[in-house]
């Protein structure tokens, strides 16, 4: 039977962890190094983003994430031991965006539970270029 959307997420999800907007902003007050990735499209991005958060679309991941790929993003590609953080608008491809990072060897990886719309429930801002 073919997957729906919503099994693939499922699926990624129980691979995955999940941190609530709460626990990411208590990372942010701790002054906690670690990789934010915006995995939404430019667009979304440059409506309004978490602050310090790097732009690399959903679509194109796996191809900034892969250290051999002559146009990687180097600050991803190089990041496979530290902290990285990803979101999205509310949660999905994020979720899916954590686990295809997982499966590429990255040690650390969270997605915001909820993404932009659970960071926007807090009252907390998002930064416009």
């Amino acid at each position: 039977m073919a997957k729906t959307l919503k099994d693939l997420v499922t699926a990624a999800r129980a691979q995955i962890e999940e941190i609530s907007a709460e626990q990411f902003q208590q990372i942010q007050n701790a002054d906690t190094e670690y990789l934010l990735i915006d995995v939404r499209e430019a667009a979304e991005y440059a409506a309004g983003h978490i602050a310090g958060a790097r732009s690399i679309p959903r679509g194109i991941l796996e191809l900034c994430a892969d250290r051999e790929y002559p146009k990687r993003h180097e600050e991803l590609s190089n990041a496979r031991q530290q902290p990285v953080i990803v979101y999205c608008a509310s949660g999905g491809r994020g979720a899916l965006a954590a686990a295809v990072l997982q499966q590429m060897g990255f040690d650390h990886v969270q997605s915001l539970a909820g993404g932009v719309v659970s960071w926007k429930e807090l009252g907390l801002d998002l930064a416009v270029p």
